[in-house]
């Protein structure tokens, strides 16, 4: 499981891909029907990362680009089904610009022992790229908790 994710971490920063405008609009309003339909207020990054931070930590700084992190998380669809589940007894560790977009942007808003919520339009996750547990162009759903930070 740890290395289909590192597979998937790779070929998401690596690849290419480009939206129109129109599309990105059509993943914003998707994002934002989803909040409405529960009452949820997140609040939204330019880029179209949405967030809540639900911890903001303990740690003396903010997360760093180029610091390394420990991590556990869960990743659903916005129906809320789980395609992946890191659980705190089996974290994992990367540096920061190791990971998607949406998850750099998101870890950089916390300091150690923090928690987040986000939702990651495709442009800013998989993209197109079609993993076995993921289809090409998803909005998915992430809570991050960062465990330790060097």
């Amino acid at each position: 499981m740890k290395w289909f994710l590192a597979t998937a971490l790779f070929f998401a920063l690596v690849s290419c891909s480009t939206y129109s405008d129109e599309n990105l609009n059509s993943f914003d309003q998707e994002i934002t029907h989803h909040l409405d339909s529960l009452g949820v207020d997140m609040k939204r990054m330019e880029n179209g990362l949405y967030y809540k931070i639900l911890d903001e930590g303990d740690g003396e700084r903010t997360i760093q680009y180029k610091d390394q992190i420990t991590f556990y998380y869960t990743g659903s669809f916005l129906d809320g089904n789980a395609f992946q589940v890191i659980g705190e007894d089996e974290p994992l560790t990367y540096k920061v610009k190791e990971l998607i977009i949406g998850w750099q942007d998101a870890l950089m808003l916390l300091k150690e022992h923090g928690a987040i919520e986000i939702i990651i339009p495709p442009q800013l996750g998989y993209a197109d790229e079609n993993t076995t547990m993921i289809p090409s162009n998803t909005i998915l759903k992430y809570e991050l908790h960062v465990t330790e930070v060097e």
